[in-house]
């Protein structure tokens, strides 16, 4: 800029020129129409660059040998700064300029810069200083006050934010398969359909036309109130198009007489490009063979891309409306060719759409073809169980394939051990299963428990021996016969091994391979003669974990308020003082998102003498001291007349009064309620998903786990202080959509016998009537005191029996009710 160029910088180029007048000018002219440049420096000028007034002076004429030394120097360094100079000004070229004078002692002086025009050519007027108006002076100079002006902001955008990462990032999921069936096939081809694939995929829907007063448990149908059956496809691809085009890649449509092998059709999809039109099936042509193109047949199933449909999304009112057809797959094939130009294909990408059909009383045990093998489906089933058949024999087929393939992989891992450094020692066995944990101490080295065919000598209660019963003799019996059968697939057919007896048997569970197992049996030995001998031989055996599958869970928090219900009768009314202290301290003064609802239950003379004497009178003053101690909480209550009290029935009267979506803990008075548990009764509880029965710990009976000791003032949760109940299923956690629905189910079983609602708990109902999941977990934030539970006859025989084996167990541990037999036979002998 040339207000950083110094004074004797322009009396050089001045010098230089050759100019005698004591002044200089140096201006740039850049044509017509284009800006001009100007600059003449005056000895009574002030420029900006101007740090000091020596500066501006004028160099002295008189001095002329520093004039010669200097037009020396001048002349070799002259070009470069003239160079320099030009530079700057052609830079300036691109810079706004202000109408600025320059003053000296606040008055105004000669011009410095006048252009063609007559302006003020000058540098930049710097943007943080504001300039003076004509006429005022620095001293008359006054600030203004500009005032404020609100700016009007517009409303803020609310900003969306998914829950899920796939949402965030658009993900998809792969499949979904819709099961074309109705209402007279529904409950039988369409519950064996489901039966057979619905554990295998993840979504299937089944559409129908007429609404069904009974659907099937388990099964998602979609009703369009309709048996027209081209209506009942352009619903069925409406709906697709409306709920779930947005979520899946690939979209499978099949009827119910057809059986679908369903790990080949997933491993189909997963191999085709989603980017791609596709109508993939069994191409057929059209009926009178005028119409160009192939549709695919329905009874086979066909797959569409979800590019696809959207392509033929714009187009489905008109197919509706122009293409008359009376088979809903021509009529959906139709409609793809005319509005996407796309036809059925049976192969794409180098993969096969494989199909069978299959014959009129066919004979599955005959049929050894290829293309039956290959079949991804097959088609007519006439019958549900021709379908469990086929399934039975696709799943033979999978699972040999597995076995050949894990084979295969286990020859592979010893061929390449042979070249490891450590030899055939650095391949574990068995081959492909985790090496056996390393304890890093001797508190984590693994016990071995000693078995035989009848006896265990490692039980739970620390006994040295017990029966081998339950589940632990099916598996000690199951791993005999599989031990047998490997030792015959050995040695065979030179020798023939026949089991005599197991004369020892070891196990122990290693976390990281799974159950291991050492076997001594005495074996009768046959060789191809017919000579027979005993010998003894010891094996080992692995039952290894199963693949681990992360299931996905819907969405919770834990800010839901839980409304925990307490019934309450004659006996439980000693308990209700020390639940009421417990529970205000743990909800009432930390502000616990919970509200508490006493359920009072009279019988039917109690229930007449509640104005006289009311059994419950000191409880009803108790919660009246509570309300009093804290004003923010209120504690109803609801009273019961009942000759034999039901949860069931209780939960119905409840149920009616509060809103679907709320989250109930029913419990027991007598089990101590924190806010850790609260928490995962709302994490543990999901609505329209999973229902939380947790299993509480209960003190032993005081009088044996503490005999001829002193109470200690807290309980502890160890094994000689009490044991987690399994047998109890007092305490739950659900939501009252999830009941309404599964009473819903009840209604037609309840008609035939009313005694059901008595003979059932809650949890045989969600058990047996809801399709939801019922989680069960032991609780050690859940705790109960000692309690005899009075059981009731009237229930149905497993839910008396567990009462009474809740009571027996909860007496103490087996050594405590064996010390107390021991001194009751020593007290007796004296």
């Amino acid at each position: 800029m040339v207000g950083e160029i110094r004074g004797s910088e322009f009396q050089m180029m001045r010098l230089k020129d050759g100019l005698s007048r004591p002044q200089s000018t140096l201006a740039l002219t850049s044509g017509p129409g284009r800006s001009q440049l100007a600059a003449t420096l005056t000895p009574e000028a002030c420029l900006d660059a101007c740090e000091t007034p020596r500066d501006c002076q004028q160099e002295e004429p008189t001095h002329n040998m520093r004039f010669s030394a200097f037009i020396s120097v001048l002349r070799s360094v002259g070009p470069v700064v003239i160079g320099i100079s030009l530079g700057f000004t052609l830079s300036l070229l691109s810079v706004n300029w202000t109408e600025e004078a320059c003053y000296l002692n606040g008055k105004e002086g000669e011009d410095v810069t006048v252009g063609q025009d007559g302006q003020l050519k000058g540098a930049r007027k710097p943007n943080s200083i504001s300039t003076i108006n004509d006429g005022e002076s620095e001293e008359d100079f006054e600030p203004r006050i500009v005032p404020y002006k609100q700016v009007q902001q517009s409303a803020p955008k609310k900003v969306f934010r998914a829950k899920y990462i796939s949402t965030e990032l658009g993900m998809r999921e792969r499949l979904l398969v819709g099961v074309l069936t109705s209402k007279n096939t529904i409950n039988t081809l369409g519950v064996a359909v489901n039966r057979t694939i619905g554990h295998h995929l993840d979504t299937v829907i089944f559409f129908t036309g007429m609404r069904n007063r009974k659907v099937p448990h388990g099964m998602f149908v979609i009703s369009h109130g309709d048996e027209r059956l081209i209506w009942n496809m352009f619903q069925n691809i409406k709906y697709i198009l409306d709920h779930y085009i947005n979520e899946y890649d690939w979209f499978y449509l099949v009827q119910d007489d057809a059986y679908t092998e369903a790990d080949r059709i997933k491993a189909l999809v997963d191999h085709l490009s989603i980017d791609r039109e596709l109508y993939m099936g069994s191409p057929e042509e059209f009926i009178g063979g005028e119409m160009e193109g192939k549709y695919c047949y329905g009874g086979f199933g066909y797959l569409l891309s979800r590019t696809l449909l959207l392509r033929l999304q714009p187009f489905l009112e008109n197919c509706k409306n122009d293409i008359l057809s009376s088979r809903p797959d021509e009529w959906l094939g139709r409609c793809i060719i005319d509005y996407t130009d796309t036809n059925c294909v049976s192969e794409y990408q180098g993969l096969q759409y494989h199909h069978y059909e299959l014959e009129k009383n066919s004979d599955l045990t005959k049929e050894q073809s290829e293309p039956f093998k290959k079949a991804l489906t097959v088609h007519p089933v006439s019958d549900p169980e021709l379908m469990y058949k086929l399934h039975r024999y696709f799943t033979d087929i999978e699972l040999q394939k597995t076995y050949d393939e894990i084979a295969k992989l286990q020859e592979e891992i010893k061929n390449v051990s042979v070249v490891a450094f450590d030899g055939n020692r650095s391949s574990q066995w068995p081959v492909g299963i985790n090496p056996p944990f390393e304890p890093k101490s001797r508190f984590e080295v693994l016990k071995w428990e000693y078995f035989t065919e009848e006896k265990i000598y490692s039980c739970i209660d620390g006994s040295p021996m017990c029966d081998l019963q339950g589940i632990d003799r099916l598996d000690v019996a199951d791993v005999i016969d599989v031990a047998m059968i490997e030792l015959n697939k050995k040695y065979r057919p030179v020798l023939h091994l026949k089991k005599q007896q197991l004369i020892n048997g070891y196990r122990r569970f290693d976390p990281v391979r799974g159950m291991e197992y050492t076997l001594d049996l005495q074996l009768e030995v046959v060789n191809q003669k017919g000579h027979s001998r005993s010998v003894t031989k010891r094996v080992h055996l692995v039952r290894p974990l199963s693949r681990i599958e992360i299931i996905p869970m819907p969405y919770v928090t834990e800010a839901t308020r839980i409304h925990i219900i307490i019934p309450l009768t004659l006996q439980d009314r000693s308990y209700v003082d020390h639940f009421l202290e417990v529970f205000a301290s743990n909800a009432f003064e930390t502000s616990e998102n919970a509200i508490l609802t006493f359920l009072f239950i009279y019988d039917p003379v109690e229930a007449q003498q509640v104005n006289q004497n009311d059994i419950f009178a000191s409880v009803k003053t108790q919660i009246n001291t509570y309300e009093r101690k804290y004003p923010a909480v209120k504690i109803p209550w609801i009273s019961v007349k009942t000759e034999t009290p039901s949860q069931i029935k209780f939960m119905d009267i409840i149920s009616k009064k509060h809103p679907v979506d709320t989250l109930f803990f029913l419990a027991h008075v007598n089990t101590n309620v924190n806010s850790e548990f609260l928490n995962r009764c709302r994490m543990n509880s999901i609505n329209n998903w999973q229902v939380f029965f947790p299993i509480h710990f209960q003190d032993f009976n005081p009088d044996v786990a503490y005999h001829n000791q002193q109470r200690p003032a807290t309980v502890d949760l160890i094994k000689d202080a009490g044991h987690f109940d399994r047998r109890s299923f007092d305490e739950v956690c659900f939501y009252n959509s999830d009941y309404m629905s599964t009473r819903t189910r009840m209604v037609a079983d309840v008609q035939e016998n009313e005694e059901i609602l008595e003979t059932l708990d809650i949890f045989d109902m969600f058990l047996k009537y809801s399709g939801l999941h019922v989680f069960r977990a032991v609780e050690p934030s859940l705790h109960q005191q000692y309690s005899f539970q009075a059981c009731n006859p009237r229930l149905s025989e497993d839910i008396y029996h567990r009462c009474v084996q809740s009571n027996l167990e909860g007496l103490g541990s087996r050594s405590q009710l064996a010390m107390l037999l021991f001194e009751q036979e020593q007290g007796n002998s004296t």
